[in-house]
């Protein structure tokens, strides 16, 4: 795997209050290999979840927040000794479900929590990844949308944005039913307000989709031709609902404009159903094997690969744009067989930090040397 672009960041310092089952942690991390072994419920995924989370501010386990806080407090907090080259510094992330995160950098309150995006970024490859190529749109949609905030954390505020638009416009939409029999003219004009206002923001959404999408499309076709040996290579596409009237390289204010056509023409649908039927949050990401759609067609190797591809993808982009960010492998190892395994190791041996979860050591790959760790019931031992 290679290491280019900007200096890596690395997690030096791990700090954990009433996070999952930890009441309190903290463990030091070092350049290479970090390995947590221990068995089913112990504690080790926790640790780099907790990790992942600065990155994205969502788990890549659960949909809401809730779970993360240990059983009985309030709030939980994260915090992380980041360095990048001689710099250090320390990020912190309160959690209190139901209520907007709040975080510090060096001790000192940011406005949002969304600002300390950025500074820690990571991959994750976990067992889960297989939902990518056999689950529903939407989770290729947040593998998209999670990588761009990696990418350009702005678009957090972007995503949040139009997520509360849509939230609005459907509800206008769902009361819409007894507005038509009464004043139809002022329902339409207040849809009008809601559609320029989807349409200029889902406009930024989908062409910085597409953009991503194009710089991932050579990578993920270069790491599947890589795992699997001969064959077709797996081809990916941003798959949206105004393809027809925009091209794949449109401006924002293009695909603005198909989308207010697109929402024009399914105004009566959109009243009738009562839901917003255009949009990036309806889109998706095509994966393409020889001929035929991943999802469906290939096998359950080949469906493992295409998964790994997209990761794999993923931190060579980063990597390329702006330094190899923190690799996370989460109980990945036990679900590839030995040639995957095999490969993504020796894809993975000279990226500057990594973490893995094994549920024993046995399942870490020969020659992957570093520091160990072993979590026994929230407890973490560093091994000689």
């Amino acid at each position: 795997m290679s290491v280019t672009g900007d200096p890596p960041v690395r997690v030096r310092h791990l700090s954990l209050a009433d996070f999952r089952n930890y009441t309190h942690l903290e463990v030091g991390l070092e350049p290479g290999i970090n390995a947590f072994v221990g068995a089913n419920g112990q504690g080790k995924t926790n640790i780099v979840e907790a990790i992942a989370y600065l990155s994205t501010l969502g788990s890549h386990r659960v949909a809401t927040d809730a779970p993360l806080v240990r059983h009985g407090s309030e709030r939980a907090v994260i915090r992380a000794d980041v360095v990048r080259e001689d710099r250090s510094l320390v990020i912190e992330v309160e959690i209190t479900p139901g209520k907007s995160n709040r975080a510090r950098v060096n001790k000192a309150p940011v406005q949002r929590a969304r600002d300390v995006l950025g500074i820690v970024r990571t991959v994750v490859f976990a067992p889960e990844d297989l939902a990518l190529v056999k689950g529903d749109p939407g989770e290729r949609r947040r593998f998209l949308d999670d990588l761009l905030v990696q990418r350009q954390p702005r678009l957090a505020g972007t995503r949040a944005d139009y997520d509360r638009v849509l939230r609005q416009r459907n509800a206008l939409l769902k009361s819409a039913g007894a507005a038509r029999r009464s004043s139809l003219e002022d329902v339409e004009r207040t849809l009008e307000v809601w559609d320029e206002q989807i349409a200029s923001i889902g406009a930024e959404i989908i062409a910085a989709r597409r953009d991503l999408t194009a710089g991932l499309a050579p990578r993920v076709e270069a790491a599947y031709t890589e795992l699997v040996a001969g064959g077709p290579g797996v081809r990916i596409s941003y798959i949206s609902g105004v393809d027809d009237t925009a091209e794949p390289d449109a401006a924002a204010d293009d695909i603005a404009q198909a989308l207010l056509s697109a929402m024009a023409r399914r105004r009566k649908d959109e009243l009738d159903r009562g839901i917003t039927l255009v949009g990036p949050h309806r889109d998706d990401l095509q994966m393409v094997l020889g001929d035929a759609p991943v999802k469906g067609y290939a096998s359950h190797g080949e469906s493992w690969s295409a998964a790994l591809s997209l990761r794999l993808a993923a931190y060579d982009l980063l990597t390329s744009e702006s330094g190899a960010p923190v690799l996370v492998l989460d109980d990945v190892f036990a679900e590839l067989d030995a040639r995957r395994r095999a490969h993504l190791a020796e894809r993975v041996a000279e990226a500057p930090q990594v973490l893995i979860t094994a549920a024993v050591a046995d399942d870490v790959p020969e020659g992957m040397s570093g520091s160990w760790f072993e979590v026994v019931e929230g407890t973490v031992t560093r091994r000689d």
